[in-house]
């Protein structure tokens, strides 16, 4: 599932390609992703709206739109979205019909480097499509079709059930050190777990779980109460400092993670223990190991981390 870096790139690259755009249709193929209102309410109201912005909270994205309404999707296990160019955007698919833009000239062409991107296997699960002015798409590509997409009021959006029950974004300015300690404040759980739980924390997920615990020096499977003042500064600090350098790499694809261009994120080339079970560590030459924690694979050094 896209993480914080990955939704984060995503967001990013919306506000530089489609801000200020006009939504003139949309399409589907699998109205099951469309969780409110319906389906064919959602075609009506989605049309002629002007875009905003992006903005993220945890791993959900958000697209501001005129007339005050939000346009929600979570990306869930293997979605992305891509801005493509399209020659006609008023041309609606029908189903079962391959669905492929046109190579365009001048505004909303592709660059050289896209193109091959967009014609990768990853990229050909296109189920929904927003079609934009200006010669350009938002489609929403979803190997296994477990993404979610709302559109709602803009001041509603926050109170849906599943962003109400969020904790702090991991990267906002309100998830300082004092509010890290006290989300940490009487629990007595593995920090491994803790990470990972989104009503307290927004935006960790398994990759990044195991690479921040790594810089910090601290063993996963280590209680709260455990913990020093400095180790738990230390987990705080490598929180930022691996999401920054995440996003400035524009996310992991580990699996199916794409950009709005297609093109796959950078951080996978420097990770330093996720997915390298068997691997010596680039620290001090041991083996990183593998095990289950909460259901979900940990990767660490028993050697540097504590």
């Amino acid at each position: 599932m896209p993480e914080l870096p990955e939704v984060q790139t995503i967001v990013d690259d919306l506000n530089k390609k489609i801000k200020g755009g006009t939504i003139v249709d949309f399409w589907s193929d699998w109205k099951k992703a469309i969780k409110s209102p319906s389906y064919e309410k959602f075609s009506r109201d989605i049309k002629n709206r002007k875009i905003s912005g992006a903005r993220r909270i945890g791993k959900n994205i958000f697209i501001d739109l005129s007339s005050g309404k939000t346009l929600y999707i979570h990306l869930k296990m293997t979605g992305h979205l891509l801005v493509k160019p399209h020659s006609n955007p008023l041309l609606i698919k029908e189903r079962g019909q391959k669905i492929s833009p046109s190579p365009l000239q001048g505004e909303g062409a592709r660059r050289a480097d896209e193109v091959d991107y967009f014609d990768d296997k990853v990229n050909q699960y296109i189920h929904h499509i927003w079609y934009l002015n200006k010669n350009k798409s938002l489609e929403f590509s979803d190997l296994r079709k477990f993404g979610k997409i709302i559109l709602d009021d803009t001041d509603k959006i926050n109170n849906l059930p599943e962003i109400k029950k969020l904790g702090v974004d991991a990267m906002s300015e309100k998830f300082t050190l004092k509010k890290f300690q006290e989300i940490l404040n009487k629990k007595n759980r593995p920090i491994g777990i803790i990470l990972m739980e989104q009503e307290l924390v927004a935006g960790i997920g398994n990759i990044y779980r195991s690479e921040i615990l790594f810089e910090a020096g601290v063993l996963p499977e280590r209680k709260i109460a455990g913990l020093s003042p400095e180790e738990i500064k230390k987990i705080y600090q490598n929180i930022k400092k691996v999401f920054k350098k995440a996003i400035k790499l524009r996310g992991t694809s580990d699996s199916d993670y794409r950009d709005t261009s297609g093109a796959p994120g950078g951080f996978q080339k420097v990770m330093r223990v996720y997915n390298k079970e068997g691997a010596k560590c680039q620290k001090c030459g041991k083996i990183i190991k593998r095990s289950k924690l909460g259901q979900r694979s940990i990767f660490y050094c028993a050697n540097c981390q504590k």
